[in-house]
């Protein structure tokens, strides 16, 4: 396996070095992950990543050809790379299950390590929870849009080939019934499906041709793709001919056929009417092309005849981001944590201090989330009441009683050691699944969502005020003008 350490900025590593000179190697810090905004103006987003960060951090070592690059530099003293060949991640994280619903300001991740553990690993972790969760949430909005099966054909799309493979995988996870990308499927057992290409009927002297040649080498998975050149006077009815002369006649299912360009809701319904006239009822219809989810309700809306989708380009290629960052937000000393902020004048910048844990909270009567609230690590949230506070608007407060809560975060790394066994890609399926239906349908429709709450408790918010305050005037130098 490729050794991908050293996927870090060059600043981690000036940093790194600036806090071995100042001997502060041990100092434990805490690092959490999140991100400030919904992708896709939505209402939620879907976490996704943990099992490449699990494999980044199971391979964490510094090799000594990273070091003799580094040494090339001329920018790194040889105390600081010797410490460097030694150095093994040998810290807490705790993080929220890939597939699992989560929303702005939340930790998702949290790091305990000492300072340059954390720094070193703050790239790769944000390069893994931004492409996993973007692709995750690409995936389940589409899927949510239909009831109809959504295959993933976005490998080509994809931004080179590892994440055309991460695309498939974190796809699969967000709800689509399988993948065209092969490797996907090896590496991960994921269900592959496909069609065929416009260059089989171009390559081909006649329509009919190319998909008789199509019938005799793949009788049992005969999808034709009929708008090479007139979905309705040329492709439907090649596609109707050669089932009827060739797959009926030796016992072989018609599957049915592939739409990709056109009017889909207008070809569709048309195409639906042909192959039911012709005895094909069972036939299916394939709609592709550019497809997101507000094309795929304005299909359904129109009254499109389709039995699956074929997306690629708006999961593999979204030009959607989810932006997480990663902020320490507390230091280790003698006499306890010590929480940090940093604090900006845009107020969304301004960091949740402190160790903290996230709780979701669903109703018992229908199990529907109601909401989640960041509290102090040594908080404990009582089990008959409690008042959710919005962080913005104190005055808005709100009492739930007769929940069930769960803290969000599990353990993963305790002392450097894996103690979280990631579940199979079929069981991480299946827990997205189960968790989107915990959230109430008003947040999760794609025009103008339902505002989740993500609360803070009464201390953290306190804590939060009186940091804000204690920062005023105290780091700012007066600069005297020199004439």
């Amino acid at each position: 396996m490729e050794n991908k350490t050293l996927m870090t900025d060059l600043y981690e590593l000036t940093m790194a070095q600036t806090y071995f000179d100042k001997n502060e190697q041990n100092k434990k810090v805490y690092f959490d992950v999140f991100f400030r905004k919904n992708p896709f103006n939505g209402g939620y987003a879907i976490s996704g990543g943990l099992d490449n960060i699990i494999d980044y951090i199971n391979n964490f070592k510094i090799t000594e050809e990273d070091i003799n690059y580094l040494r090339s530099l001329n920018k790194f003293s040889e105390e600081f790379l010797n410490y460097l060949k030694d150095l093994k991640f040998t810290g807490d994280i705790f993080a929220v299950p890939d597939g699992t619903v989560v929303f702005p300001n939340e930790p998702v991740i949290t790091v305990r390590a000492n300072i340059i553990e954390t720094q070193l690993i703050e790239t790769a972790l944000l390069a893994c929870f931004n492409h996993g969760t973007l692709a995750t949430t690409a995936a389940k909005r589409i899927t949510s849009a239909t009831d109809k099966p959504v295959m993933e054909f976005g490998a080509r799309r994809a931004r080179g080939m590892d994440s055309a493979i991460d695309v498939s995988k974190y796809a699969y996870v967000g709800g689509c019934c399988g993948t065209s990308n092969v490797i996907a499927g090896i590496k991960y057992g994921i269900p592959l499906m496909g069609t065929m290409a416009h260059s089989l009927i171009c390559d081909s002297d006649s329509e009919y041709e190319a998909f008789l040649d199509y019938a005799k080498s793949n009788p049992d998975n005969c999808l034709f793709l009929v708008d090479t050149y007139d979905t309705l006077r040329s492709g439907i009815p090649n596609a109707i001919k050669v089932a009827n002369e060739y797959l009926k006649p030796n016992g072989y299912k018609f599957k049915g056929i592939r739409i990709d360009s056109g009017d889909l809701a207008y070809l569709s319904k048309e195409a639906r009417k042909m192959l039911d006239e012709a005895g094909y009822p069972d036939a299916q219809i394939c709609l592709s092309n550019g497809l997101d989810e507000k094309t795929i309700k304005s299909l359904i809306k129109q009254g499109a005849c389709f039995d699956s989708l074929g997306v690629g380009d708006n999961i593999s290629a979204s030009k959607e981001r989810v932006s997480g960052v990663y902020k320490l937000v507390a230091v280790e000393k003698e006499d306890g944590i010590v929480p940090k902020i940093k604090v900006s004048d845009d107020a969304i910048k301004t960091v949740n201090p402190g160790y903290k844990k996230v709780y979701r909270f669903y109703d018992k009567e229908n199990n529907y989330a109601l909401g989640d609230v960041i509290v102090l690590a040594d908080e404990k949230i009582p089990k008959d009441k409690y008042t959710l506070i919005n962080p913005n608007f104190e005055w808005k407060r709100t009492d739930i009683t007769n929940y069930n809560v769960r803290e969000l975060q599990v353990p993963i790394y305790i002392d450097g050691v894996q103690v979280y066994e990631l579940p199979s890609i079929n069981e991480r399926k299946e827990y997205c699944n189960q968790e989107f239906n915990t959230i109430y349908p008003e947040i999760k429709r794609s025009l103008n969502p339902h505002e989740y709450y993500v609360d803070l408790s009464e201390k953290l918010l306190e804590l939060k005020k009186q940091l804000i305050e204690s920062t005023k005037g105290k780091q700012f130098v007066k600069c005297e003008k020199k004439n």
